[in-house]
């Protein structure tokens, strides 16, 4: 087993994109998954309302039970954890995170009613601006309460899985993570979302500037600095080992905008925020593994560990999965530097 890069802090990373259908809470999984496999421990928080990756990841028996009792004092759901919060009744339950079928990999399960909570961080970052420690207490729960239990379980890695959108409630998961992944799929409509998420961060980011100079002292603040690990595009096709021709032409345009789009526009703000080299910002490849996709989602296992495809497709799945979760160990070492 090779040693673990991280040092007493877990590094919490999310792999972002506001544009639906680019495989984000799919590959959240499988790089989570690999690097449990490699013998990481590894926390996913679904902060998603659709709650995807915990239905991923547990059964539906399951998923429905913790549902149910969401709203009781036995909820084990995100949104039983921060109710008490949204309610203004006492600060975040602790909650226990589940089990997956993966060693090493836990859940802090998700919950159709975040979208309620997102409401209530709306207002909670108005009140930052006004000074007020409600606003600051509501700003930094998730964060907090996801810090208790990674500090129980004392993981290596946090991974957030979050909705296709730039609401609040993403704006409080990319500002508490360290690293961010951009998942891309090779289309237009990803070309064009590379515009708004760019603008979209460096909006965030600064606000968060302005909201820690105005913080009382002694306040718990979100690092508010997440740094861009570097993008990963999916879904594509390959034939006789090469890519499909109507998709190899967007890769080229694909690095193009993340540079111009994304890398750019971090570096005004603080070089440190895009850390790397265009080669190095492309962290791999995960093309479209066909029937491995719905057996993964089925079972809770990563791409090459499920029943279904042949040996060599789950061969050619875990030589991509195992070479990215390498290619982001290898840059958390050299931007840490």
């Amino acid at each position: 087993m090779s040693t673990s890069p991280t040092k007493s802090q877990p590094v919490r990373i999310s792999v972002f994109n506001h544009k639906g259908g680019v495989g984000k809470t799919t590959l959240t999984m499988n790089l989570a998954a690999t690097l449990a496999d490699m013998g990481r421990r590894v926390l996913i928080v679904d902060t998603d309302p659709q709650c995807n990756l915990t239905s991923y990841l547990i059964a539906d028996d399951v998923v429905d039970d913790l549902l149910d009792k969401a709203d009781s004092p036995a909820g084990q759901t995100i949104w039983s954890a921060l109710r008490p919060i949204s309610e203004a009744t006492g600060s975040y339950k602790v909650i226990k995170p589940q089990l997956t079928p993966v060693g090493n990999l836990f859940i802090l399960p998700g919950d159709v009613r975040m979208s309620e909570f997102e409401v209530d961080l709306a207002e909670f970052w108005a009140q930052c601006f006004q000074r007020k420690l409600k606003g600051f207490r509501g700003t930094t729960a998730i964060s907090e309460l996801v810090s208790h239990v990674a500090s129980q379980l004392q993981v290596d890695y946090i991974f957030y899985d979050s909705g296709p959108n730039i609401g609040p409630l993403n704006r409080c998961i990319l500002l508490d993570c360290d690293y961010f992944i951009i998942p891309v799929a090779c289309d237009l409509f990803s070309l064009r979302a590379l515009r708004t998420l760019g603008r979209t961060l460096v909006s965030w980011i600064k606000d968060w500037d302005t909201v820690s100079e105005l913080a009382p002292e002694e306040t718990f603040l979100l690092k508010g600095k997440p740094k861009f690990m570097g993008y990963v595009p999916g879904g594509f096709k390959v034939y006789g080992g090469t890519i499909a021709q109507q998709h190899s032409s967007f890769l080229s345009q694909i690095e193009k905008d993340i540079h111009s789009q994304v890398v750019t526009l971090l570096r005004k703000v603080d070089p440190e925020l895009a850390h790397g080299t265009i080669s190095q910002f492309k962290l791999g490849e995960i093309k479209n593994f066909g029937s491995l996709v719905p057996a993964s989602q089925r079972e809770g296992l990563p791409f090459y560990s499920v029943s279904s495809g042949t040996p060599d497709q789950r061969a050619m799945a875990r030589r991509a999965l195992f070479t990215l979760a390498k290619k982001v160990e290898a840059r958390i070492l050299d931007t840490s530097k």
